[in-house]
């Protein structure tokens, strides 16, 4: 069975647009469609959690400082919380939607990447990153002339969530152009490039400014794409399994 029968196809080959589930025993649809539900609420509660602290946080400027820094000072719990609790919903998603995507390399594959984008987000919420420039008050000004054991898992972390949910983004295009669906295939490659972009423009050794600003909008746009997919593979409604 190939990628394009199993989603949306019958036996003829053509597409009917609706997602094609495996037959499962009773209650596995009803116990999918509340693990896509956690990615569709992952982004929403990320998102949401962080603005309010960027705009409450005491000494928080977005122009200097990433959302990571969050999780310093008596409220870094806040954000350390907001990673361990959105990185735990992404993974729940992962094995939603690897239950309603069809065999092959794409739809094993993009599950797998998101699985460990959110253990990606369960490791920055474990290791705390270094407070720099200013924040929480009273650190000094301009870059940490040393990193601690804990910023330096912190700076792993953020290394495999954002590599993976970028490789996820690209791989999901590849299922969506395979079943020749355009708009989510564009959707789902234009945002892993913008946040490839951003990722390479923050770590590029800038660090400051715009390449913060570019970083932080493309964690949105992420969190965006993740619960749009989520959402829409949940809103599908199973179809009687493919005939050979």
């Amino acid at each position: 069975m190939n990628e394009a029968r199993a989603i949306g196809g019958t036996s003829d080959g053509t597409t009917t647009g609706g997602l094609a589930a495996r037959r499962a025993p009773a209650g596995t649809d009803q116990a999918t469609s509340r693990l896509l539900l956690c990615g569709v609420a992952a982004g929403p509660i990320y998102v949401v959690v962080g603005g309010i602290q960027v705009l409450t946080r005491d000494g928080f400027d977005l122009t200097r400082h990433s959302l990571s820094l969050m999780s310093n000072g008596d409220l870094g719990w806040i954000q350390i919380t907001n990673f361990l609790l959105t990185g735990l919903l992404v993974i729940a998603c992962a094995i939603g939607m690897r239950r309603v995507l069809p065999p092959g390399r794409a739809g094993t594959w993009g599950p797998r990447l998101l699985g460990v984008h959110g253990v990606g987000l369960l490791a920055a919420g474990a290791f705390v990153a270094d407070p720099y420039d200013g924040f929480p008050p009273g650190t000094p000004p301009g870059m940490p002339t040393s990193v601690s054991w804990h910023g330096a898992l912190h700076l792993v972390a953020a290394l495999v969530a954002f590599l993976s949910l970028i490789a996820a983004c690209l791989v999901f295009a590849r299922l969506w152009v395979s079943l020749g669906r355009r708009g989510p295939a564009a959707y789902a490659a234009g945002t892993g490039v913008c946040y490839l972009a951003a990722f390479v423009g923050f770590f590029s050794g800038s660090g400051q400014g715009w390449s913060v600003v570019a970083l932080s909008a493309a964690v949105v746009l992420g969190w965006a794409w993740l619960s749009i997919t989520a959402g829409w593979l949940r809103s599908q409604r199973p179809a009687e399994p493919i005939r050979r």
